[in-house]
């Protein structure tokens, strides 16, 4: 799990950055501003999670398979990825597509984050158990 965490945040990493550039110098000619700024929301939580889930595996890597610590690590794993995909994907599809009804599924996204940072934390208090 640890290394899977550690190659979907190092995939989603190439992705955001790639992702970004695609905004700053594509889009800019074909986006209102607004949706510039959106696009580049998706794209800071893309790569600020993508961290996250190298951190994750990281984390991973020191704890004992059968804590409480590395259950949380493994599910805020999970969120990060989740959110990603919902947070991130819904303002990419947002800005590109311009269909509004888009931006209201990006909470859940930030919720998985959320719920992620979270369980994160509650890990650092687990170790060892």
């Amino acid at each position: 799990m640890k290394t899977s965490f550690l190659q979907i945040g190092a995939i989603n990493g190439f992705l955001a950055v790639a992702l970004g550039a695609f905004g700053a110098h594509t889009l800019k000619e074909r986006v209102s501003a607004d949706a510039l700024v959106i696009w580049k929301t998706g794209t800071e939580y893309h790569l600020t999670h993508a961290i996250a889930l190298i951190l994750t595996a990281m984390l991973l890597e020191r704890a004992t398979r059968d804590s409480a610590s590395y259950r949380y690590l493994r599910i805020a794993g999970v969120l990060f990825s989740v959110g990603i995909l919902i947070f991130s994907g819904s303002l990419y599809a947002l800005t590109l597509s311009g269909v509004k009804i888009l931006g209201a599924i990006t909470p859940l996204g930030g919720v998985c984050f959320l719920l992620g940072w979270s369980l994160l934390a509650l890990a650092g208090t687990k170790r060892g158990e």
